[in-house]
């Protein structure tokens, strides 16, 4: 394997510059950020519209697709730590296509993910400015945070790393708070363990409906992928990718299933929706003084968070396509703190999308965004599935020891892996509310082969010197 590593190597020379300020702690909490935001705190309570409380078996379906996927993005990130990450492995392992076609896809997809935390973050206001204009908030706290991406990876990982502390704090202290409310209840409350079978009984929805939510909690999991950009990153970054994978995992899966299961024992499953979010509606609902602004705080903050670290990964996304050759040069360029600022303020569009959403649709904002984003974001999970397929194949016929980390059940995870994210991206199809989502991902998919067919099919020289590589695409 070691010829394939020297070639290798020659796509990670493209992405030099960078500068390796990041721990394993801070990887974990950039997953966690990013992941731990919009799609729990508002778009749960979408979820929890399609299926009512059978909405704990999607979560759950959802979190063994992530589980699967992690397994096989962190044995690849293990061998080659780089922030083009699972869009070079493809372009590697599969075809220049396809490494092509997953980072745009997945730039995209966070792009607009972006946009719908920015929406988010403008409704949240609400609760405190009701009937204030969303795009004065969307302003306001986009630049904030923008500037803190142009600033320095390192002021970054610090402001993401307590954005994330004070999610986990405050999750854990929902946690315990929802279960003692539940433990303690009255029998006449309208708390308690009945309301998974009430109003419908667990599954209101039929089967259908809890295969539907699935597709939220998809979105719900979006940018734990983000640790093996990361990697590019990162101090130490063998060390520092397991540490970040195993954490990130057990925490999310944890947060999400008990954080669920208690919405649904303390406030009917038929109150949900996305006009406000469930953790402020439990907090009204249990009647504590002050509560409910508490709550809406921290949901604020998640996401501030899973906005900040969106645009940090479609920043080094982006700057991957340019060293890549699948973009202007000047999106490869840095600053002299090593920050990609011309594919920031490129990956920016996302913002200017939800303001103009903000103001031509308001009521519909949000629910327009997540669909349309989350075709790039189930398009790069299948690839990933597709990739490792081909990674460990090749791996194991070259003959190449064993990696510190490995996928467990190759093939048949992996395979399962692509089975159920196929399946998933087919399901939005048949739904009114994701509709839109391969109604614009086919398309999508053909006018980027086009691109790719005409002007990029020839394979992009690796650099013959990486030092003056470097010198020239930082000028």
């Amino acid at each position: 394997m070691q010829d394939s590593n020297d070639h290798f190597q020659g796509i990670v020379d493209q992405e030099r510059g960078l500068q390796r300020t990041l721990s394993g702690a801070q990887m974990a909490m950039i997953a966690i950020g990013g992941a731990i935001g919009t799609g729990l705190f508002l778009g749960s309570g979408f979820a929890i519209s399609f299926a009512g409380p059978s909405v704990l078996i999607s979560y759950a379906i959802g979190a063994v697709i992530a589980l699967l996927l992690m397994g096989c993005l962190a044995e690849m990130t293990v061998a080659h730590p780089t922030s083009g990450s699972f869009g070079a492995y493809a372009g590697y392992y599969v075809h220049p296509w396809a490494g092509f076609m997953v980072r745009y896809a997945y730039w995209a997809s966070i792009v607009l993910a972006v946009g719908t935390e920015v929406t988010a973050i403008a409704l949240y206001m609400q609760y405190w400015f009701p009937g204030s204009p969303a795009w004065v908030w969307i302003v306001l706290f986009s630049s904030a945070l923008i500037l803190i991406n142009a600033f320095s990876v390192k002021l970054f990982g610090h402001i993401e790393y307590w954005f994330s502390m004070i999610k986990i704090v405050a999750i854990v202290g929902f946690i315990f708070l929802g279960a003692v409310i539940v433990y303690g209840a009255p029998a006449d409350s309208g708390i308690g363990l009945h309301n998974y079978v009430a109003h419908g009984g667990f599954f209101p929805h039929g089967y259908w409906g809890t295969w539907v939510a699935v597709i939220v909690s998809i979105f719900s999991y979006l940018s734990i992928e983000m640790i093996a950009v990361a990697a590019g990153e990162a101090k130490e970054p063998v060390k520092a990718i397991t540490h970040a994978f195993r954490a990130a995992m057990l925490r999310l899966v944890v947060f999400y299933l008990l954080t669920l299961a208690l919405m649904l024992a303390i406030l009917p499953w038929s109150s949900a929706g996305t006009d406000k979010s469930p953790f402020v509606m439990v907090m009204e609902a249990i009647h504590i003084t002050g509560a409910p602004g508490i709550i809406n705080f921290v949901v604020l903050i998640a996401a501030l968070s899973a906005m900040n670290s969106q645009l940090y990964i479609t920043t080094r996304m982006m700057f991957s396509l340019s060293r890549a050759g699948y973009a202007s040069p000047q999106f490869g360029k840095l600053s002299s703190r090593g920050v990609p600022v011309r594919a920031l303020a490129l990956s920016c569009i996302g913002i200017t999308i939800a303001t103009a959403m903000s103001i031509l649709y308001p009521q519909a904002a949000f629910t327009l965004m997540m669909s349309v984003s989350m075709f790039g974001a189930m398009f790069t999970w299948l690839m990933i599935f597709v990739t490792h397929w081909f990674f460990r194949r090749r791996w194991v016929a070259q003959g190449a020891q064993p990696l510190p980390f490995r996928m467990w059940g190759f093939p048949w995870l992996t395979l399962l892996g692509v089975v159920l994210m196929l399946s998933i991206m087919i399901t939005t199809w048949f739904t009114d509310a994701f509709h839109a989502t391969l109604l614009f991902g086919v398309p999508f998919v053909v006018v980027l082969s086009v691109i790719y067919f005409i002007w990029y099919r020839k394979p992009v020289p690796l650099p013959v010197d990486p030092q003056k590589m470097r010198e020239a695409a930082s000028n």
